[in-house]
Formats: C-alpha cells, structure tokens, sequence
C-alpha cells in the first residue's frame, strides 16, 4: 500500500495556489458553506410551482422531529379523499394512533427474527443486522398497510400527537435498549434448551412492559370515538361510538389490497418486470408481505401519471437529501453545482449509487400534481410533511430528471398496470437480502 508522501501533498498544494479560482472559490465556501455557495438560482426557474395536473389536497402537515413520513404520507393520501368527499376543512388522522401500534408491533417482530436467528452466532451478518436497529421510526407502504388493516385509523382529535411522538429520539432510545436487552434473555433460553411455552411466556411478559412503555409515553389508543366536525358549508356532523376499523371502513373506504408497490432499481440484481421482497423487512407478524415490482423509468412515470389523472394522489419514496433545497424546496439535479465549485466529477448513474451505498430510499411523500408538455412529464408537484415554513408552503416541486435519478416507490392502483405487469407482480417473489438497499426504511 503506497503511503501519501510528503512530497505528493506539496504538488498538491503547489498546484492548487496557482489556481486563483480556487481561491476566489474557498472564500465563499469556507465562509456561507458548500451547498450555500454551490446553489443554482436558475434551476428555481426552471421549476416554477405551476402543473397541469394539480390535485386539491389542503394544508401540509408536520411530522416534527420523528422519522414517521412514510406513516404521514400514507395517513396524507386518505386525508385528501376525505377532505373532498365529506368538505372537511384542516382535518388531520391521527399519526399518534399508528405510531403506538407500529412501535408496539415492531416490538414484536423483532422478538421474533431474535428467536428465529438464536442458533446463529452473535457475529453473523443477520443477528449484527438485526441488533444494530432493533426498530424505528421507519417504514414502507406495506408496513403501514398491516397497520391500517389490523388496528384501523382514527381521527388526530381522538389520539392527538404528544411529545415523544413530535420528537421520537428519546422513546427510540429506551426502547432499543429494552429490546436489546430481551435479545440477551431470548438467546440464552435457547440456548439452555428451554421449552417453545417457556420463551414465548417470556415474550409474553416482555411485550407488556413495551405495552406500558408505549402507552406511558404515547398516551391511550382510542377503543370507541366519537367523530364530530362542522363542515365548509358549516354544517355540523356527529358519529358516535365508532371503532378505529368502522372508521376506517366509512370514512377512508379504500380497499388496500388494491394497491401495489411499484419501484425503480436498475441494479443488474433485479431485472425488470420481476417482483421482489426483503428478509426480515416488516412490523406485524402475520401482516402482509412487503412486496414489489421492478419496472423501468418510462414505466415508472407512465403509471404515475395515471393515477394522478384519475384524480387521487400518490404515496412515493425517495432519496431526499440528494440535490434537493429544503427551504425553497426545488429538487432538481442542478440544484447546486457542486462539480463545478469543486472542478470534480462527483457524477454517478443509479444503479451505482444503489451498489455502492451512495444512495436509497431515505423519505416518503405523496406526488399531488405533474406538469405534462407534450406528451412528458416535466416536473412533479410533492407534498412533505415538515410543515408549512418550507419549499411553497411545504409543497416542494421535484424535476423530471430529479425523479429519474431518486426516486424509487410508487404505490398504484392495480387498475393501471397492464395484465403482463400485474401477473410478474402477483408471482413468487425473489427474496433479496436485509440489507439490500430495497429494503431501506423511509
């Protein structure tokens, strides 16, 4: 291994001061920044917030400082037919409500891939994987399906948000620890032979204390609400004594199995037109199985469009970190020019950014509009989920390109994919790995 010499780092620096715009360059960075300095006003331009297809959908909301975007996303995407369908005005479900029983559930999951992996050493790839982030605040459509479908929905007036829910770091912290401890006890009474009865009456009391834990520091589930609310026109509505499932039922009406995960990965892994899972991906035992279908870009946007067509909004995942500006809100790929205050190529294709760890699925959102000119996409309206003092009062507009390199879920209506896209979905899945970047937790 050639060792950096002294002699190289001068050339180097010889180099570089003979270079006055690196200089003129290192005034501006060091002092506003990288990305401050780098920031491309042009591309605020090229992607003016105007659509041709722009869905009506109300105020943003704000999932503070917790990472349930892709609970907010999906909880966003029923907000928007319920505010048309019942003319509600500032109506928000509750993400309270589905946070207890996501963190209640993961609990549980974890438990049990600890079991399934005890005759493993502690140094194995799946037991360090899994003890590494016994859970979080993240998640995938799928995940939240199993939610809605077993625990249904309520309104946030029933289960409003509290402050461990708004800022999760400390209830994730604790919580960890109480699993990674039960890991400890789990894997010793395999280890000395216990009975199948005696460990899972061990999990049994060990998922009460994550009950009490939950419940202590999230508040009460709602068994039976009320739902009362006066509408635009001002008129007012009770419904008494509902559950959180004939809530769901009346309210939300949506069949969720009619909906399929849609993802662009053009990794030489994963062939198009193929369905895929991920080991140990998921929060309820028994739920439904995270599942997805790999199609190519030009498909990807072809089926988004047409959901947004039909006039309902689409839950997606995406990477957005990446070339985006979070207070103005453009994500585009020339957002800064980075390359160019730097003079280096800092230039990747997709598929080696999924390869090579540089990129994955980091946030969920919901795509609420396109600009179609001509027959192509253009640009894309987003709505986020932190809050109404960033991007067009918290509405972001995403490139076409930007989506091209970044994004990487949809979820559609099956409705809109063809029967040769549908039946590659509805086939066995390949499994890939649980640390495949596919299985990234928005």
């Amino acid at each position: 291994m050639p060792e950096i010499t002294q002699a190289m780092t001068a050339e180097f620096a010889k180099t570089y001061a003979a270079n006055d715009k690196h200089q003129v360059v290192a005034h501006s960075v060091i002092k506003n920044g990288i990305t401050a300095s780098g920031e491309n006003i042009a591309s605020h331009v090229e992607n003016a917030p105007v659509f041709s297809i722009d869905l009506a959908t109300g105020a943003v909301a704000n999932q503070k400082q917790s990472g349930r975007c892709w609970m907010f996303a999906a909880l966003n995407t029923f907000r928007h037919k319920m505010l048309n369908s019942f003319k509600l005005k500032d109506f928000e479900l509750s993400q309270n409500y589905t946070f207890f029983w996501d963190k209640y559930e993961k609990a549980n999951y974890f438990y049990e891939n600890i079991l399934a992996t005890a005759d493993q050493d502690l140094t194995s790839r799946e037991v360090a994987f899994l003890l590494q982030m016994p859970q979080q605040d993240g998640g995938q459509w799928d995940m939240i399906v199993s939610i809605f479908q077993k625990y249904g929905v309520v309104p946030k007036a029933a289960m409003p948000e509290s402050a461990n829910s708004s800022n999760s770091r400390d209830l994730n912290n604790y919580l960890n620890k109480k699993l990674r401890k039960d890991a400890v006890t789990l894997r010793e009474m395999v280890a000395a032979g216990k009975s199948d009865a005696d460990i899972q009456s061990a999990k049994k009391a060990m998922l009460e204390e994550i009950y009490n834990f939950l419940r202590i520091s999230l508040g009460t589930p709602p068994e039976t609400f009320d739902f009362e609310y006066r509408d635009e026109d001002k008129n007012y509505h009770i419904d008494q004594n509902l559950t959180p499932q004939t809530f769901f039922e009346k309210y939300v009406g949506v069949n969720l199995d009619d909906y399929v995960s849609i993802i662009n990965a053009p990794t030489a892994d994963k062939p198009y037109d193929k369905s895929y899972t991920v080991s140990m991906l998921g929060n309820v035992v028994g739920g439904k199985q995270v599942k997805y279908l790999n199609v190519d870009m030009d498909s990807f946007k072809k089926l988004a469009i047409a959901q947004l067509e039909s006039g309902e909004s689409i839950w997606f995942g995406c990477d957005v970190g990446q070339s985006s500006t979070r207070d103005s809100g453009i994500m585009a790929m020339d957002a800064f020019d980075i390359n160019g205050l730097f003079d280096i190529d800092f230039t990747m294709t997709k598929a080696e950014r999924l390869d090579y760890g540089e990129s994955l699925m980091t946030h969920a959102m919901v795509l609420t509009g396109v600009d179609v000119v001509d027959g192509q996409s253009t640009k894309w309206k987003v709505e986020n989920s932190w809050g109404d003092k960033v991007g067009e009062k918290g509405f972001f507009v995403m490139s076409d390109a930007w989506m091209d390199e970044y994004t990487y879920q949809i979820v559609i209506r099956k409705e809109f994919l063809s029967p040769e896209q549908l039946a590659a979905f509805e086939a066995e899945p390949k499994v890939l790995a649980p640390w495949d970047p596919m299985g990234a937790l928005a």
